[in-house]
């Protein structure tokens, strides 16, 4: 079946100062989310396989639409993350359908990789709460400078069936990083960590 999107909401932002200092280059991030039916609203159902499809269709569209808010190419990509908000006549298992077993490989092809785990997050909510999407560096998890997120909310949704999927993407860490670690320029990406 389809996946059956009532709308796309999108947000950008960019930081240019902080705390009296210019950010060099401007911090960018960008979150993109679907609001979709919830084809298993109000009842129970044990094969979750409709929502795992649709989480691999999501996956890729919503990369695509957060790195065009950034106006970059896949290559300028540094940072990722995913989260969903479940209407309350879902469960939280839905949530994990969408995000956990496919719509990761999709993402990553969208941004050119990621050796990381994305950081995600679910929750239980109504129209107007908000979605909290955390953020890592997409090849390295020890990137403190990486360690963010971004909240994004939709007046009108979720509805009690409905799910808010979202996908927010980076170019860069914080604004002024400074508790040390691993930074995205000493980071090897090959094992997901450092």
């Amino acid at each position: 079946m389809p996946t059956r999107i009532r709308k796309i909401v999108t947000l950008a932002e960019t930081t240019e100062r902080e705390m009296g200092h210019a950010i060099t280059p401007p911090a960018r991030k960008a979150v993109a989310a679907a609001v979709i039916a919830n084809p298993c609203a109000g009842r129970y159902v044990q094969d979750l396989s409709e929502l795992i499809e649709t989480g691999a269709r999501l996956g890729d569209l919503l990369a695509r639409e957060a790195m065009a808010l950034l106006r970059v190419g896949p290559e300028a990509i540094q940072g990722y993350g995913k989260a969903a908000l479940v209407g309350e006549s879902g469960e939280l298992e839905h949530a994990a359908a969408l995000l956990h077993p496919s719509l990761g490989a999709p993402l990553r092809a969208a941004i050119g990789g990621g050796a990381a785990l994305v950081p995600s997050s679910k929750a239980m909510g109504g129209p107007g709460d908000v979605i909290d999407v955390p953020l890592g560096h997409k090849d390295a998890a020890y990137v403190r400078s990486h360690f963010d997120g971004m909240r994004l909310r939709v007046s009108d949704a979720p509805r009690p069936d409905e799910i808010v999927v979202a996908v927010a993407l980076t170019t860069g860490g914080r604004p002024l990083p400074r508790v040390g670690g691993l930074t995205h320029d000493t980071a090897e990406g090959k094992d997901g960590l450092r």
